[in-house]
């Protein structure tokens, strides 16, 4: 990680270094790899009602967890796939959210032999597969969600997603690069 100074970064990431180097390398980017996507919506999911601090230390625990974010064999995981993972401390160990990655799994498994090719194309439509480059000059005017967000919620939803309410999906279309909101400041806007 370059050391930059803090006005030169979104204020959000100044907490620590975790916040930082995920602001700095990951956040905004623009991802196409679909299991990268597919990897950071069940992230954002489990992430509901919690930090995303406390997802973002258990991210290599997740991809253990679930053999490396492979759709096919979470789709086909069963009841001691289950309790599996509610006795893993690497990630957070809520029911709700463990059966929704296999139910995430098994409706990204559907996309991915529909009539969209990927789910980069899938997910990237809502935005004519360009970044919306969003202008803000303070995080107060940064929204939680969006026209496009509560579209792509409704089809994640249609699809079969569950934890891909609007909120939410505004959260991982910042964190894949869908909508760039890094503050007009910010060193990362600039690359």
């Amino acid at each position: 990680m370059v050391d930059r100074k803090p006005q030169e970064r979104c204020p959000w990431c100044l907490k620590d270094e975790v916040y930082m180097a995920y602001h700095d390398e990951v956040w905004g980017f623009p991802e196409h790899d679909d299991r990268k996507l597919f990897a950071k919506l069940i992230l954002d999911g489990a992430q509901a009602g919690l930090s995303w601090y406390t997802i973002l230390i258990r991210t290599e625990g997740y991809a253990r967890a679930f053999h490396g974010w492979d759709a096919e064999r979470i789709a086909g995981y069963g009841k001691k796939d289950v309790e599996r993972l509610l006795n893993d401390p690497g990630i957070i160990r809520n029911r709700q959210k463990i059966e929704s990655a296999i139910k995430n799994a098994q409706a990204y498994l559907r996309i991915m032999e529909g009539g969209h090719g990927s789910f980069d194309a899938f997910v990237w439509k809502h935005v004519d597969h360009q970044p919306v480059m969003n202008r803000w000059t303070s995080s107060a005017q940064v929204p939680v969600s969006t026209p496009v967000s509560d579209a792509l919620s409704k089809d994640l939803k249609k699809a079969g997603f569950s934890f891909v309410g609007t909120t939410i999906v505004y959260a991982y279309m910042q964190a894949i690069g869908m909508v760039n909101d890094h503050l007009l400041g910010c060193w990362r806007r600039k690359v």
